[in-house]
């Protein structure tokens, strides 16, 4: 086993502890919290029988017992409610004590925080004792509910901090399968090269060679992307407008009549930092996506315009269109919705154009079998 399982092994072995001691603590809170309540209770049974049996003393004996038996019962609000209908209040605020409605008020409040005790006397009913949750309770019931908001939060975490590394793991993979391709590449490319220089002395008609020429200078490019992909590309001061003509310029002579094209670009330059290589990926990448979703037939649109922060670049296809539920889904490594491929084309035109360029890609417009339209924002120098 290498030392990333071994390493992942661990880490998952922290996270189960961890929300094992959470757990604990909360379910020990709800015990010692169910505890205290019992305990309260448990008092108000000694009041109610105490009471009772302090009922046929003399005053001034009842009173100075009665003291002593309050001594218990000092954090407990309560109101006692005799056979009369005489109501007694203990441990409330005086305010309230003068004013019946409030007390009648205060009853129900507490008949359900807790079940009143019913004493009798010789067999009738005596007096029945309505009390609330002390201040003690009353600071701690929420303390098992914030442990709950602690572990939910706790959990979160843990699933972030899981995504999170998963996407880098997976962002490493991406960047070293590129790099690889890359080096893959060169070797053929270089032989390709070679072969050309030979067959320029012989009697081969010369178009083919220049075409010849053109699809090495293509794959020249194609493996400088790849090589680029998990380093931090050079950003040059470019004109957008040319930049992206040129790169819908190759797609369009390379695709089938059956796609028609509307370009609307400005005539006048507009400057961005640009790593043309990069840019160009992502139109194309945009581009041969919507012609997939067209089935190779349809039309597509490429707008350019800016204010006075940005430029944006919109491109539509008349496809089959993408869930609004699949807006943000579609920029996640390994996502597609075709038979062939491995998602990996938006995933990295998103991370080319946010995080290469400082600027933003997004599904601006979808509708079922209407088409779909992708919108990418460019600050401005």
């Amino acid at each position: 086993m290498d030392f990333t399982n071994n390493r992942n092994i661990i880490r998952w072995v922290l996270i189960f502890f961890s929300m094992v001691v959470v757990s604990l603590i909360l379910w020990n809170t709800y015990i010692f919290f169910q505890q205290l309540k019992e305990a309260e209770r448990q008092n108000m049974q000694e009041y109610a029988i105490m009471a009772k049996d302090l009922y046929n003393e003399e005053s001034d004996v009842f009173s100075d017992l009665h003291l002593v038996v309050g001594e218990n019962t000092t954090t407990i609000p309560l109101i006692t409610v005799n056979n009369k209908g005489k109501m007694t209040a203990r441990n409330v605020p005086d305010a309230i004590k003068q004013d019946t409605v409030a007390l009648r008020a205060l009853v129900e409040k507490f008949k359900t925080q807790n079940e009143p005790i019913v004493t009798n006397f010789d067999g009738k009913p005596f007096a029945t004792i309505y009390y609330g949750n002390s201040e003690i309770i009353e600071n701690i019931k929420y303390y098992p509910l914030a442990l709950a908001l602690i572990m939910l939060l706790f959990g979160a975490v843990i699933w972030f901090f899981y995504r999170s590394t998963k996407v880098g793991e997976q962002n490493k993979l991406w960047a070293g399968m590129a790099k690889e391709s890359a080096h893959q590449i060169g070797t053929p490319l270089s032989s390709l090269i070679g072969w050309t220089t030979i067959l320029k002395d012989t009697d081969v008609d010369p178009s083919y060679i220049v075409e010849m020429e053109k699809d090495i200078t293509r794959l020249g490019i194609i493996t400088d992307r790849f090589s680029k992909i998990g380093s931090i590309p050079e950003l040059k001061e470019q004109d957008i407008v040319a930049q992206t003509r040129e790169a819908v310029g190759y797609i369009t002579s390379r695709v089938s009549k059956l796609v028609t094209f509307t370009i609307d670009l400005p005539e006048q330059p507009i400057t961005v930092k640009l790593n043309e290589s990069l840019y160009a990926w992502v139109i194309e990448n945009l581009i041969k996506n919507g012609i997939d979703a067209m089935r190779g037939k349809g039309a597509m649109s490429i707008y350019l315009r800016t204010d006075v922060y940005n430029v944006y670049i919109r491109i539509t296809d008349s496809g089959k269109g993408i869930p609004k539920s699949q807006w943000n889904q579609v920029f996640q490594p390994g996502f597609t919705t075709k038979k062939r491929g491995w998602g990996l084309g938006l995933s990295l035109a998103k991370r080319i154009i946010n995080d290469y360029h400082n600027g933003k890609i997004k599904v601006a417009e979808s509708k079922r079998d209407k088409g779909t339209t992708f919108e990418i924002s460019i600050p401005r120098i």
